[in-house]
């Protein structure tokens, strides 16, 4: 059997995740899979052919640390997937204003070094909107994320002051599509399309995570959404082991939120022949790139 490597988080008991799905079909194509915490010192990288980033969903609170985690595998003998250069370039989302440059419609953004609440104010006349999201540029699982409001944005002022004092972050317009639909996410595997799901947040909510309190429903995407994600994809242009791409339905379409190429849950359990597509594409890849 080959051995691979599942990067996770020391504890995954305050998540939902659904990699556990891929050990049997690894496993009958011939590869031993185990999970390894990115925080588990003195680990042998070359015991593994392979290194898959999967659950790590505490990276963002020690970034740079991660990313020399992940330089330690890169310069083992383990084949690192998604690549280090991808996930370096995909940990800040400030790559959404590159792929904006190459046509790509995202969620109008503004980014910022450091917080005023004037500087906030007036971004809701910028963006002509009544509501705002803010969030740090390097973050995960909505973490440090604020939904604002014209009216209540000056009672989170000294939180936010906190918070942003030394993170960069972005403002968005808040999309109603989010609570009125949801957020739509396509799940590619080496390239090929997998399945995609629309995550609906409870109500009140704006957070679509199963964390915290998410529904997710598996839907066949209209054909302007695979477009949409298509053309993310081509603007990234790598063929990736595995990419999702979130959307939102704009006025005029569909406007990217996120092309999520680090540590994006895949959403197994709700294509039951989702795990076994991986699986096959993982091996495919291996032996056509690798020779493994």
């Amino acid at each position: 059997m080959k051995k691979c490597a599942i990067l996770t988080m020391d504890c995954l008991d305050d998540y939902e995740a659904y990699d556990d799905l891929l050990i049997e079909p690894l496993a009958a194509l011939g590869w031993q899979a185990e999970f390894v915490s990115w925080r588990k010192v003195d680990v042998d990288w070359n015991q593994y052919l392979v290194v898959i980033i999967r659950s790590p969903w505490d990276y963002q609170n020690d970034a740079e640390q991660f990313l020399q985690v992940l330089a330690d595998i890169e310069a083992s003998n383990a084949v690192l997937e998604n690549s280090l250069a991808i996930v370096k370039n995909n940990i800040d989302k400030r790559y959404l204003a590159g792929l904006e440059q190459q046509g790509v419609a995202i969620v109008p953004t503004a980014w910022h070094q450091n917080y005023s609440e004037l500087a906030l104010e007036a971004l809701f006349d910028q963006f002509d909107t009544e509501q705002l999201v803010i969030k740090p540029c390097i973050s995960a699982g909505a973490d440090n994320t604020y939904w604002l409001t014209r009216a209540n944005y000056q009672d989170y002022s000294a939180e936010l002051a906190d918070v942003f004092a030394s993170r960069e972050f972005m403002v968005q317009p808040f999309m109603p599509a989010i609570t009125q639909e949801g957020e739509y996410s396509l799940f590619y595997f080496d390239g090929q399309y997998s399945h995609a799901i629309l995550k609906t947040p409870k109500p009140d909510d704006f957070r679509v995570q199963e964390e915290h309190g998410g529904r997710l429903t598996l839907i066949e995407p209209e054909l302007a959404l695979t477009q949409a994600a298509e053309k993310t994809l081509s603007a990234i242009g790598e063929n990736l082991l595995y990419a999702r791409v979130d959307y939102v339905r704009s006025g005029d379409g569909f406007a990217l939120m996120e092309a999520e190429l680090i540590e994006p849950s895949l959403y197994f359990n709700m294509d039951e022949n989702s795990p076994q597509r991986f699986a096959e594409a993982f091996v495919t890849r291996m032996q056509r790139l690798y020779q493994l």
